[in-house]
């Protein structure tokens, strides 16, 4: 079993105050939970980004893989105007 630590960075060019960017970190986080992954809200003080940890635990490569391709299909479903990066380790 594998635990995976993601870091997603996000860059939100059109939002202009905390508040529109709470919104979209708020709405990402409810669609991603229900993939069962943890997510942690990091983003600093800079409105146009935002900066998302995520984890969770996968049995094998290709069930890490799978996690990690909802999580860019559900961005770029729902998301699309979100410009947007992963990291991620596996521990």
């Amino acid at each position: 079993m594998f635990i995976v630590n993601l870091q997603l960075n996000l860059f939100l060019p059109y939002v202009e105050s905390l508040k529109g960017r709470r919104k979209i970190v708020h709405s990402l986080k409810e669609r991603l939970s229900r993939h069962n992954l943890s997510i942690l809200d990091l983003s600093s003080e800079y409105v146009k980004e935002a900066d998302i940890a995520i984890a969770f635990l996968a049995l094998n490569s290709k069930a890490i893989s799978q996690k990690i391709h909802t999580i860019e299909d559900t961005i770029q479903k729902h998301f699309s105007e979100i410009e947007y990066s992963i990291d991620y380790e596996i521990l």
